[in-house]
């Protein structure tokens, strides 16, 4: 592995250790749960997409007329990469992104999507994306979330969205959504196919493809510029601490459903 790319997870390290052993990992236990935590999630996978969008535009030609690149590697990197999070193919076989993929698994638990529908369909009617989600109703932890994603965009380095883009994602919430889904399918004999495909397709992706796509792309921009390696770390270390505020709100939500399970048990016993 490049010796600038492992300074950086050397750097990021403890916020990493942070976000996988963060304690919503163990309170995530039932199909409530999941549906909480995809509610929030949801809006960290749309943002993914504007900076693997802003990364597309910044490495490769989407105007017209078309130029050359003049960073080729980085363009076949990132052109790899958008056509399987843009265009990939769901459980069905039918060409979707994996934010609609994620959509239809939210539908099939039952999850609600009216407030990631509402929120993308007033997107539109304002040029300004900070605007928009300071004017929203969401809660703090996720207009901070996004607020920090659209202000990396539109500083405008490639290296520094590549690194909110790589380095600024969990690891392990697959795995752990697979068991609670691969449970809930035994309990309640039902077919979770959908969010089953987008988990083991997430997997297969990020583990063996994308992951270390990435790690290249980010060392193709920076080269040996230290000051581009040090912004990456900043980014990357920024993007975690947005990503780790964002689990401790969906585990409030999380304890709520625990409570209120409790509640009501209490309330059956009387």
């Amino acid at each position: 592995m490049n010796e600038n790319i492992n300074k950086v997870l050397n750097s990021i390290h403890h916020l990493r250790q942070k976000l996988n052993n963060h304690p919503l990992y163990n309170n995530l236990n039932s199909i409530e749960d999941i549906k909480s935590f995809m509610e929030v999630h949801v809006y960290a996978v749309w943002d993914f997409m504007s900076l693997l969008k802003s990364l597309q535009s910044k490495l490769t030609c989407t105007s017209i007329p078309w130029i050359p690149s003049s960073n080729n590697k980085a363009a076949r990197l990132i052109n790899q990469i958008v056509v399987d999070e843009e265009s990939d193919l769901n459980v069905d076989g039918v060409p979707k992104s994996h934010f609609e993929m994620y959509l239809e698994a939210m539908d099939e638990i039952k999850a609600n999507i009216s407030e990631i529908d509402r929120f993308i369909n007033q997107i539109p009617t304002n040029d300004d994306i900070i605007q928009s989600i300071n004017s929203s109703t969401l809660e703090k932890e996720i207009k901070d979330f996004l607020q920090f994603t659209f202000s990396v965009i539109n500083r405008g380095k490639a290296h520094e969205i590549a690194a909110a883009f790589t380095f600024g994602r969990e690891e392990i919430i697959p795995d752990m959504f697979l068991k609670i889904i691969k449970n809930t399918e035994k309990e309640y004999d039902i077919s979770l196919r959908k969010i089953n495909y987008y988990l083991e397709r997430h997997i297969e992706l990020d583990g063996d493809e994308h992951g270390p796509l990435a790690h290249e792309m980010i060392a193709n921009l920076c080269g040996e510029d230290q000051i581009k390696w040090q912004e990456v770390i900043q980014t990357s270390k920024h993007a975690l601490e947005y990503r780790i505020a964002l689990w401790s709100l969906i585990d409030k939500k999380v304890s709520a459903n625990l409570e209120f399970n409790n509640t009501e048990n209490k309330c059956i016993l009387n």
